[in-house]
């Protein structure tokens, strides 16, 4: 078998990069010799790591990649590397000039939809599916369908996988506190993807009051600040412990690996502690294409609430025009997706798995 050259780009955030890994695992059925290369923003390399299907990871920095120079730099780069075959699922102007200068035999990107590229950017473009038709979400059925459209695949393995150490699965900080332990995403990647935080403290009351558990705090750390006036606005204190945290992606994920559950805004943190079998309540923020990122959501192991779900009077359509009128200014919507609501399926989540540790009345 042929050894390939394959470069994976996904210059995104941690999720987008996590469901990515998808196609290293399925492309390697296809061509068992190839080497595979990653090309990501350095903050997200953590969700890669020890995957024994990619043999390289090239990082840079994201505003040091908008620079034209630095663009222009890394082109040549890639070009020189002399890659067979390019997947990119990123599909925006950087990647796609990359793809174009890079001299790859097969380079396979998504379609714009309803636009016509004035250059011939990839060799085999890609359609998105529709519709999703599988459990996984249609962001990770998408590309599946990259490898399935150009080369064909049996028996696609859809689920993202994080790969930990032998040692890493030994760290233990949490051995000492009261268990069970729920890890809290308190706010979104960015503020159009965070709750108001009184509906946050409001649904940490309920859980403190309701089980006899300890809840951690899950946030970047350029948010720490934000997160305390969280923490400050709860009832129940005692049961916080805002003393074990991981400020890195790699230990987060040791982190999350210890714990019995996630409840959390959607986000990468989401899709790490799936690929973890670990259970999640994810608070999609009412922008957010549920469709795309609800993967392997059974109302058992994993669990949602989206507000168009809820209320779905509140739109007639949800065009990609509208979703971008709700992003840069979700407040009014998050407002209308109050704690009663969330709770309201939050609830039998909870009791389903923690029913033994609910305090007597």
């Amino acid at each position: 078998m042929e050894r390939k050259q394959i470069l994976v780009i996904q210059n995104k955030r941690i999720g987008d990069v996590l469901i990515s890994s998808v196609i290293a695992n399925n492309i390697k059925q296809v061509f068992p010799q190839s080497k595979i290369t990653y090309f990501v923003y350095d903050y997200t390399t953590g969700v890669l790591e020890n995957n024994p299907n990619i043999d390289h990871i090239i990082s840079v920095q994201e505003k040091v990649l908008k620079k034209p120079l630095e663009l222009f730099k890394m082109v040549r780069k890639i070009r020189n590397m002399k890659f067979d075959i390019i997947f990119d699922p990123y599909s925006k102007l950087q990647s796609r000039l990359i793809c174009l200068f890079s001299n790859a035999e097969y380079r396979i990107g998504f379609k714009r939809a309803h636009k016509t590229m004035k250059l011939p950017f990839f060799t085999h473009p890609v359609n998105f599916k529709e519709h999703r038709t599988k459990d996984c979400g249609k962001a990770i059925e998408d590309r599946i369908n990259m490898i399935d459209e150009v080369f064909g695949i049996q028996n696609p393995e859809y689920a993202p996988k994080i790969f930990l150490t032998q040692e890493e699965k030994k760290y233990n900080p949490i051995s000492e506190v009261k268990k069970p332990v729920i890890m809290l995403g308190v706010l979104g990647s960015t503020p159009q993807k965070s709750m108001p935080y009184h509906y946050i403290a409001e649904i940490i009351n309920y859980i403190t009051k309701t089980y006899s558990a300890t809840l951690l705090f899950n946030y970047a750390p350029h948010q720490k600040v934000e997160a305390i006036k969280i923490y400050e606005m709860c009832e129940d204190k005692d049961q916080i412990n805002v003393d074990i945290y991981e400020n890195t992606i790699r230990g987060f994920i040791k982190l999350i690996n210890q714990c019995d559950l996630l409840v959390s805004n959607e986000g990468g943190s989401v899709h790490i502690t799936k690929a973890l079998e670990v259970p999640t309540f994810t608070i999609y923020s009412p922008y957010v294409n549920k469709e795309h990122w609800c993967s392997f959501e059974d109302g058992k192991a994993h669990d949602s609430i989206h507000l168009l779900e809820e209320k779905p009077d509140l739109f007639n359509t949800f065009t990609l025009e509208e979703r971008r009128k709700i992003e840069e200014n979700p407040n009014e919507l998050y407002n209308k997706l109050t704690p009663e609501m969330i709770l309201k399926k939050l609830k039998p989540f909870l009791e389903h798995h923690l029913s033994q540790a609910k305090k007597q009345p």
